[in-house]
């Protein structure tokens, strides 16, 4: 049972509403501190410049399967994500719909529909060019009005999203449109506080996309080394037309392990000499299912992740475990070790690669994330390389199994074969992404600290 203390002109202000839970959830808090600070208040709309703040018509998408004949397209499910795919390439015959669609840097976008509703994100130099949902709201900040950094960190901090969500309306699936958040109340900081905080948020983003550029510079030194062929057409597991296989070959079933185009990817990673099966060199496993015994004080608990949360940049814990709970240790994660995502349907999230960072180190995660484990920095980031390569992908998601929601077994992706050369060779490979991590830590610091002072300034003039 939670417990709180309202004021009566709260309640009085919310129509009389007594029910506990509406007054004490986080949001309701949220907004009763924007409600009591004192200061100048600048409405979202006259914050903002060109389009200001819009969203693309709902269309009928038309795909295409070769790239030279469409724009890389992504969902509101993979812009959330720190490392943005294009799920699909959308055809030209769009026309210009696509330019109304396509993202631009420095653009704040807004989910608008769905479980991710009302997050905020800032469009980095990787995205620009990218054609984005219609059910993202975009927004182009005024940069002589308000510091965009600022409006950015307002919108994504506890505050602003509380304001947002307010607007949320629809029953099965809720929705916001861009007019319900054009008079969102923005509460002014003072000139030296908001340079201060988009600065940081600028710092943020550039080492994101300095870090973005080397993690590609190492994936090109990998391809190159190993002279691996060019799969940007090539399917991926879900997609493959009718084959043949032998019944020699018939070890299973399943028609994603014995599709052509990922068989092969799988072949070229395990020719060659120098090739060690992934088990060999890291340790790969996934704990059990278990019962999750969360706690309200994070004192007695540890902080508690699903894949949902770290594939996104900065994740915050969706709870916290308790730290009594019968072997919880098992699910503690160690520094920079690489966690693949075990479950769910393919081209989503299933078979991606995450790192785990300073900030989620020694924390619980989820069962759904298998473990490949290092206690070396320079070899966790050679793997990283490896499988999150467009041939690595195709080896991993190819051992999926199962129709609804498809799995995958530590024992089949311990198994990969992969190159692995020498040391000087792996090093290579892996300094640019060492040095990427690096930035990606220097970034959350950053953004960490933006945050904070947005949300200490607000609670401050609140109280």
């Amino acid at each position: 049972m939670r417990t709180g203390v309202v004021r009566i002109q709260d309640i009085v202000a919310e129509g009389r509403r007594l029910t506990g839970g509406f007054h004490v959830s986080e949001d309701q808090r949220a907004i009763g501190n924007l409600r009591r600070l004192k200061g100048p208040i600048s409405p979202l709309k006259e914050l903002v410049k060109g389009r200001g703040i819009f969203r693309g018509p709902i269309f009928s998408r038309m795909y295409v399967d070769d790239p030279s004949h469409g724009e890389p397209y992504v969902s509101a499910r993979d812009i959330v994500t720190s490392e943005v795919l294009a799920a699909a390439y959308l055809s030209r015959r769009h026309g210009r719909l696509l330019d109304d669609l396509r993202l631009h840097e420095g653009m704040i976008l807004v989910t608008c529909s769905g479980m991710n509703l009302g997050s905020a994100i800032w469009t980095r130099g990787e995205m620009d060019g990218l054609v984005a949902s219609h059910d993202l709201i975009r927004i182009e900040p005024n940069a002589g009005a308000v510091p965009p950094g600022f409006l950015f960190t307002f919108l994504s901090s506890r505050y602003g999203h509380a304001l947002i969500r307010k607007q949320i309306y629809g029953g099965h699936i809720k929705h916001i449109e861009p007019e319900h958040i054009a008079d969102l109340r923005v509460p002014r900081m003072g000139a030296d506080l908001e340079r201060e905080v988009h600065r940081l948020t600028e710092s943020a983003n550039k080492n994101r996309d300095r870090a973005h550029k080397l993690r590609r510079e190492a994936q090109a030194t990998f391809s190159k080394h190993f002279s691996l062929s060019d799969l940007s057409r090539s399917p991926t597991s879900v997609r493959h037309a009718v084959f043949n296989v032998q019944a020699s070959s018939l070890g299973r079933l399943d028609a994603t392990h014995h599709s052509p185009a990922c068989r092969a990817a799988a072949a070229e990673l395990a020719k060659g000499n120098g090739v060690r099966r992934l088990d060999e060199v890291a340790r790969v496993f996934t704990p059990g299912i278990f019962k999750r015994m969360h706690v309200e004080d994070p004192k007695f608990g540890y902080p508690y992740f699903s894949g949902t949360e770290l594939f996104q940049y900065d994740p915050e814990p969706r709870g916290y475990l308790s730290r009594r709970a019968p072997k919880i240790e098992d699910y503690i994660v160690g520094l920079n070790w690489l966690l693949i995502q075990d479950a769910g349907q393919l081209e989503g999230l299933i078979g991606r690669l995450v790192r785990v960072t300073p900030s989620v180190a020694n924390s619980v995660v989820s069962n759904h994330l298998m473990r490949v484990a290092t206690d070396d920095a320079e070899d966790a980031a050679y793997l990283s390389v490896v499988l999150s390569s467009p041939h690595g992908y195709r080896a991993i998601t190819r051992n999926a199994f199962g129709s609804s929601i498809p799995q995958l077994d530590p024992a089949h992706i311990g198994a990969l074969r992969l190159p692995w050369p020498s040391n000087a060779v792996r090093k290579r490979v892996a300094e640019p992404v060492i040095e990427a991590w690096k930035l990606d830590d220097e970034a959350s610091e950053c953004a960490r600290k933006a945050l904070k002072k947005v949300e200490d300034a607000i609670e401050k003039g609140a109280n």
